[in-house]
């Protein structure tokens, strides 16, 4: 049978669309296929995710021990995300080992910030080092306890010299540590909103702490991992929802997205639907100006694009 070059093309047009599913199909650690409903605007950050790599040894004593999770493997989900730029955290998993953060960036070719974990005894060499290779902050992870804390005024004084951010994984102590952010002169990032608890949610010490930040303009929320504390659940978890669409309409100028992949702290049944997570914006944030803010504006003026 002869082909019409109109049956030629929609033919091969629909072979086309089989393969692009299947590429999308194939993000690894991320369900689903589908591209978002929302459009990212172009120049859009994610900024919380993470690389893994078992050739680099993980921190004596570290408990999170993810698959490995490549930039390549990345790169695809954000191709169907529609995002190409990122924030590359180093995680626990390494202590204060961030080469593999910084090969990220290297590989990156422009596209990636890094935000380090360093100890004390960091040299203002070793800080320009990492200042040039594109980090712009450090980060201080309470999953071990509020002594993770060790050195925070003495490093956010110095790193604020570079314009850094100091960001901070708090956990559920958050309205403990509050005071101490508070009294930070510099600029202060949030991870995953606070791990506000459920259901208690917006009267919460902890969501009353994120208030008390953001007023000081000089706190940044991350929107990001909503499964953390969430007791509703996927897709929508709304529950968390609800803190988020409080943190939005109250500073929205001070608002980030992140995707938090390849979502470490869950078990490869649990990864969320990516796609999912990220159209959760349009009901945190309906209009298209503040997705803007959050996803564009915000994260390129902080993080130094």
């Amino acid at each position: 049978m002869t082909l019409s070059r109109r049956q030629f093309l929609q033919a091969t047009g629909a072979l086309g669309a089989v393969a692009s599913m299947g590429a999308m199909a194939d993000v690894p650690f991320s369900k689903g296929d589908a591209h978002p409903r929302l459009t990212p605007p172009a120049g859009s950050i994610d900024c919380h995710m993470h690389l893994y790599d078992s050739r680099i040894p993980a921190a004596p004593g570290a408990t999170l021990l993810p698959a490995d999770a490549s930039l390549e493997d990345y790169r695809k989900l954000q191709q169907r995300l529609g995002i190409r730029r990122m924030v590359i955290v180093t995680p626990s998993t390494y202590g204060t080992d961030n080469r593999v953060m910084l090969d990220g960036l290297l590989r990156s070719r422009g596209d990636a910030r890094g935000v380090a974990v360093v100890s004390n005894g960091i040299t203002d060499a070793e800080l320009a080092e990492l200042h040039q290779a594109g980090v712009r902050g450090i980060r201080f992870n309470l999953s071990v306890g509020s002594q993770a804390l060790d050195g925070l005024e003495s490093l956010a004084a110095r790193v604020g010299e570079l314009g850094w951010n100091v960001q901070v994984a708090t956990g559920p102590l958050l309205p403990e540590v509050a005071p101490r952010l508070l009294a930070l002169p510099g600029k202060i990032v949030i991870d995953h909103m606070g791990h506000v608890p459920q259901p208690e949610a917006l009267k919460s010490p902890a969501f009353a702490a994120l208030v008390r930040l953001l007023d000081t303009d000089r706190a940044w929320i991350k929107l990001s991992a909503p499964y953390l504390r969430s007791k509703i659940g996927a897709p929508l978890f709304e529950d968390v929802g609800r803190v988020a669409t409080a943190l939005v309409s109250h500073r929205p100028d001070r608002m980030l997205w992140g995707s938090d992949w390849p979502h470490p702290t869950l078990a490869a049944e649990q990864k969320p639907d990516d796609a999912q997570v990220l159209d959760l914006l349009m009901r945190w944030a309906p209009k298209e100006q503040t997705q803007a803010l959050i996803l564009r504006d915000n994260p390129t003026q902080l993080y130094d694009f």
